[in-house]
């Protein structure tokens, strides 16, 4: 594949394209795999509508009925009535969980926790998980292995790589849910890409395994996965203040750091420099795939922008309440802040977490509505790179062809599915089914799908091409002046909306 920076045609790529069927393209039949998976998740919690299906709705419908009434009111509620009102919602909440059983939940599991012994990681509750484990990997390996059919590849040499690769993105949640390792929250993403780096930097990435190391395809089915937990109600949440802090500070932060790192650092590498800058200032790693896709970045650009974040995510995980502590913070201000510069989803929620409820839940809906940027930005990124960057380095004149061609189309998946389950989600007892979908199913195989895609970047990385990369230093200095800027607006967009000219937004939030 010619590299964007080299200043040779993509058009030798779109040949190749359509040389093969569309449907062997890892776009597209990332979109199709997670269809598949989205629909049988979907079908299935349908199939498990509990019998008394009927009288939980009714319940549902009273209290909700009663919840209006109190919040109809004009006076103010007494101490009272708000706690009818939460332990109403709470049991909302319950009920709900019982209207949609999707059958396929104990089938599917992730290693559970432990402390001193690793074998503990395969019991849950006291109750051995290995069969669990087992018929993952054979949902994994039948979603995949339907992909290597489609693709044409053999998989008599994937299914036995595969099992390889699983195993070890088995070991990278067993070392994650070590109880000290946990608390502070490296998550196995981290332990994937060092796994993988470890055996592909001392004794060598075996041949065999190369027919599993299917990185795009994981990463990218995972994401259309992903589209279904981002629910276009979550924008309703926090307002226009949340979408503020989320949609504007978020491409001044990437263009402002991408300029820095052409103009200032001198980037040697464009697509390093897109890469780090769009992974610093979205949602770090989704975000780096679908950038370096639509960027056409190498896998070992890759690596090094997935490697800072997962670093620093650790970093402002653990430092940022502190902060916020030292100076006293809102919980509203806080958890928006956390949620529009902290990378990992996993680590907003994290740190938040550790400031209360309130800053937990702004923190996290900052980060889902920051999520939805993915798809526009990987756009942009297509349009910028045909139009700009590789016309400039003597590339052909830009067609909308070229565009289409370049556009990383799992993104439509990834849309598609938020805006399918935000309809069913909106819809009566859609709420209570698609949680269970996503709950059930879906939310557990984007993880091992994620902890795949990890192992395959670090069996594929090798530090002497990453050391290329890092001359000067300028990828770290690119990205702690990218986060520092990030850090500064964020706060600044946050409090600005928040606690000037939005306060009652967050002080209906603080409630």
């Amino acid at each position: 594949m010619p590299h964007p920076d080299s200043g040779a045609p993509a058009s030798q790529d779109n040949v190749e394209i359509s040389r093969r069927g569309w449907i062997q393209t890892e776009d597209w039949l990332a979109v199709l795999l997670g269809a598949l998976i989205l629909g049988v998740a979907l079908a299935a919690s349908w199939r498990g509508q509990s019998p008394r299906a009927w009288e939980i709705r009714h319940q549902i419908s009273q209290l909700e009925s009663e919840l209006l009434t109190l919040q109809s009111q004009t006076k103010p509620l007494t101490p009272s009535q708000r706690e009818a009102a939460k332990a109403g919602e709470k049991k909302i909440e319950v009920l709900s969980t019982e209207l949609f059983r999707n059958p396929l939940k104990p089938w599917l599991v992730k290693v559970g926790a432990w402390s001193s012994n690793p074998a503990d990681a395969l019991y849950n509750k006291d109750k051995l998980i290995l069969p669990g484990l087992l018929t993952t990997l054979a949902a994994c390996l039948v979603v995949f292995g339907l992909g290597a059919t489609l693709q044409g590849r053999s998989v008599h040499t994937f299914a036995p790589a595969f099992i390889i690769v699983f195993t070890l993105a088995t070991l990278a949640y067993v070392l994650a849910g070590q109880t000290v390792i946990k608390n502070y929250n490296l998550e196995y993403a981290l332990w994937a890409l060092l796994i993988g780096m470890i055996i592909s930097n001392t004794v060598g990435t075996p041949r065999a395994w190369q027919p599993a190391m299917q990185t795009e395809l994981y990463i990218k089915t995972g994401l259309v996965l992903l589209g279904a937990e981002i629910l276009l109600s979550r924008l309703l949440v926090l307002g226009l203040p949340g979408i503020f802090v989320s949609w504007v500070v978020t491409p001044i932060v990437l263009m402002s750091t991408y300029l820095f790192g052409q103009h200032v650092l001198r980037m040697q590498s464009r697509s390093l420099n897109m890469v780090i800058s769009a992974d610093m200032s979205v949602c770090g790693v989704s975000a780096a795939i679908a950038t370096a896709a639509a960027c056409r970045a190498k896998k070992e650009e890759l690596s090094l922008a997935i490697g800072l974040s997962l670093t620093f995510t650790v970093i402002m995980m653990v430092v940022m309440p502190v902060f916020i502590r030292a100076f006293g913070m809102s919980d509203v201000l806080a958890g928006a802040w956390l949620g529009g510069t902290i990378d990992s989803t996993g680590a907003v929620a994290a740190a938040g977490g550790m400031l209360g409820p309130t800053a937990l839940a702004v923190a996290a809906t900052v980060k889902m509505i920051q999520n939805i940027l993915i798809g526009a930005v990987a756009f942009g990124v297509a349009v910028y790179w045909v139009s700009v960057v590789e016309r400039s380095a003597g590339g052909p004149r830009p067609r909308l062809s070229e565009l289409w061609l370049r556009f990383p189309k799992f993104v439509l998946g990834f849309v598609a599915a938020s805006v399918v389950f935000s309809l069913i989600y909106s819809m009566g007892s859609g709420r209570a089914l698609t949680e269970a979908a996503i709950s059930g199913t879906t939310e557990i195989l984007r993880g091992w799908f994620f902890c795949l895609a990890f192992v395959s970047i670090g069996l594929e990385t090798n530090f002497r091409e990453l050391s290329h990369y890092m001359k000067g230093g300028k990828p770290l200095t690119l990205y702690l002046c990218g986060q520092t800027l990030n850090l500064v607006l964020t706060l600044l967009m946050a409090w600005i909306m928040f606690e000037k000219v939005f306060p009652q937004a967050a002080a209906a939030l603080g409630e």
